[in-house]
């Protein structure tokens, strides 16, 4: 474990490559953090996707974000360019919903539009980020952010149509998903000696029975049997309610109560329990209602909420599989989007040739689009103006210039509760609303593996860490489209996927939030790489793995600012009645509208698309109501 990947170091502000010289991968160096030139010595630019150590938000994205909610004015960010040219829209954003609402403006008012797009980070999509590695002249793929469309078939009239426009059939993923390459792998649980004693990696979670499982877990006796009890019982510890009252008490309490108070689980048995809700909500059992736990099982079947059995609750509705998942996730979203604002950015038509394609990001900003997104350029102030120039003024800082240049209409489909900020002039309530959803922090971490054998010769292709840095790792999903093909075979290279949600158990959720989101800004690349490293190695090292040598190269997609705020019975019981924050806040102000999955408080592609049209449609002079 103890050879470095040749890198660059970046505690002194500069950005490495992981894995250039031991993996082949043809890579361009970066600034702060990760952060692409304006060009290589040859005079090429740099490749977002293929830049790899720390990546998603780096320290250069928060620079001048942060200065405003520290009390700096925009004005003292240097002296104001005024640009000549103007738009018809301009977007704080360049993820989905912003892109979206260009593409959606671009069909309500004509395709001669002029719409400039700008965007904090070095490269476009938001949360919904590619991250590409090439590991013996194969290219590797995965998401860095936004994973899948989860149930397509429950989307909106106006997110079926765009996925339509953009040539996107989810049945074909029916194909493009091997639903059987894993089938005769399961799932392990790690228990590490820190929490639980021993380091012992424990195969058959979830398929064995619970007994013959936790026997061969470093668990005390007594804990054994009552985390087998809360599994195999299946009693109704409500007995005596109704069902709605049942489901009334389960959203007034969190699961960890649900397990002491009502199962009478033992104290020692909810460390293994803990984490189960940290991919979903970003906090543990003790901040997330019981009736969310029930209603949201684990889409990848690594584990089950034990108790619920015996209830007699009500039955959850069929989903759809999920397979609606792209090699690198919903960027494949966003590149169809880009290819469809500015023709030649993205080669190709299709969905399956999407997936190769390498984007032009010269082409991006060239003079003469109608569309333009502008790389590394932080919006630090909107405001409502009357002039002849147009509607909108919009201040922002590109290449350490403070620029600032007007528009008829913008939309703000960035992080939310910076509104206030951009926008000093919302009204009160409004920035109050704004400021209370909290954005849950997590890492998407991938590693470039030159093989999976390790995996196979475990029996296994994901693992479940209750105590560990990451509290998931897992062979990415089986998908191959067009001309990419996944590794099916171990002895191919392979890209792993880790999940960390940074949390603090007992604070309230939106603590754990912001606690976590300092945490992740704080730890520096080489730390998480440590710890990366580290973990893999003490969890499959019994098939053979050696993390120096099987390491090829490690992307750590950082969003201190991740998911968007979803309402909870439990943690958000304080709630007065009356409109939600999101609703209040997300209120349009003159000619300046609010998008984002944030504005619908919902984590999901399909809501990031409503809001764009929904706010393209508020907009003054929009020639469409708006209707899902």
């Amino acid at each position: 474990m103890g050879r470095k990947i040749t890198r660059r170091d970046f505690l002194d502000g500069l950005a490495l490559t992981v894995g250039a010289a031991a993996a082949g991968v043809p890579l361009a160096t970066a600034d702060d953090g990760g952060h692409p030139p304006p060009g290589d010595a040859d005079g090429s630019l740099s490749y977002p996707p293929a830049l790899t150590g720390l990546r998603g938000d780096q320290d250069k994205v928060y620079e001048y974000a942060h200065r405003l909610r520290d009390g700096q004015k925009f004005d003292s960010f240097g002296a104001i360019e005024e640009e000549k040219e103007t738009y018809d829209l301009i977007v704080a954003g360049a993820g989905i919903s912003g892109l979206a609402a260009a593409y959606f403006y671009r069909k309500l008012h004509g395709d001669k539009t002029r719409i400039l797009i700008l965007d904090a980070h070095d490269d476009f999509g938001g949360h919904a980020r590619r991250d590409e590695f090439e590991v013996g002249g194969r290219l590797l793929l995965g998401n860095g952010g936004t994973q899948s469309i989860e149930s397509p078939g429950a989307y909106s009239k106006v997110a079926k149509g765009l996925l339509a426009a953009l040539g996107i059939d989810p049945k074909k993923f029916y194909t493009a998903y091997d639903e059987k390459l894993y089938e005769n792998l399961g799932t392990a649980c790690f228990f590490d000696r820190e929490t639980f004693g021993a380091d012992k990696l424990v195969v058959g979670m979830g398929k064995a029975p619970w007994a013959e499982f936790l026997t061969k877990t470093p668990l005390r006796d007594e804990v054994k049997k009552d985390i087998t009890r809360l599994y195999d019982e299946k009693k109704d510890y409500l007995a005596g309610k109704t069902r709605p009252q049942k489901v009334a008490l389960l959203k007034s309490i969190s699961y960890g109560e649900f397990l002491t108070k009502y199962c009478k689980a033992l104290p020692e048995s909810l460390p293994f329990f803990q984490k189960y809700s940290h991919d979903l909500f970003a906090v543990g059992i003790e901040a997330i209602s019981a009736f969310a736990c029930y209603e949201n099982p684990d889409d990848y079947r690594s584990y089950l909420y034990a108790g619920f059995d015996g209830l007699g609750l009500p039955p959850l509705e069929k989903e759809e599989p999920y397979i609606f998942h792209f090699p690198d996730g919903n960027a494949t979203v966003v590149r169809l989007l880009v290819r469809k604002l500015i023709p030649g950015s993205v080669p190709g038509s299709t969905m399956e040739d999407v997936v190769t394609a390498k984007a032009d990001y010269s082409k991006l900003d060239a003079d003469g689009n109608a569309v333009r997104i502008r790389l590394g350029a932080t919006v630090v102030n909107t405001k409502n103006t009357s002039d002849a120039r147009g509607g909108v003024s919009v201040a922002y800082v590109h290449e350490e210039k403070l620029q600032r240049v007007q528009a008829t209409h913008c939309v703000l489909a960035c992080y939310n509760a910076m509104a206030p900020y951009l926008c000093p002039e919302l009204p009160e309530t409004q920035k109050k609303a704004l400021k209370y959803c909290v954005k849950a922090p997590f890492l998407y971490t991938r590693v470039a593996i030159r093989n999976w054998e390790a995996f196979a010769k475990l029996g296994i292709h994901q693992i479940q860490a209750p105590g560990g840095y990451y509290s998931y790792v897992a062979l990415d999903f089986p998908v191959s489209i067009g001309e990419y093909k996944f590794p099916s075979k171990p002895s191919e290279p392979a890209a792993l996927f880790l999940l960390r949600t940074p949390c603090s158990p007992g604070a309230a959720r939106q603590d754990q939030y912001r606690a976590g989101r300092y945490e992740l800004q704080m730890t520096k690349f080489d730390m998480i790489e440590h710890a990366t490293r580290e973990q893999l190695q003490r969890m499959l090292s019994g098939g053979g793995f050696d993390a120096a040598r099987d390491i090829a190269a490690i992307t750590v997609n950082r969003w201190a600012h991740g998911y968007a705020y979803e309402y909870d019975w439990y943690s958000d019981r304080d709630l007065p009645a009356g409109p939600r924050p999101n609703v209040i806040g997300r209120k349009p102000f003159g000619s300046i509208t609010i998008a984002n999955s944030d504005s619908a408080a919902r984590a999901y592609t399909d809501a990031a698309i409503d809001e764009a049209w929904r706010a393209v449609n508020e907009l003054p002079g929009s020639v469409k109501p708006y209707s899902k």
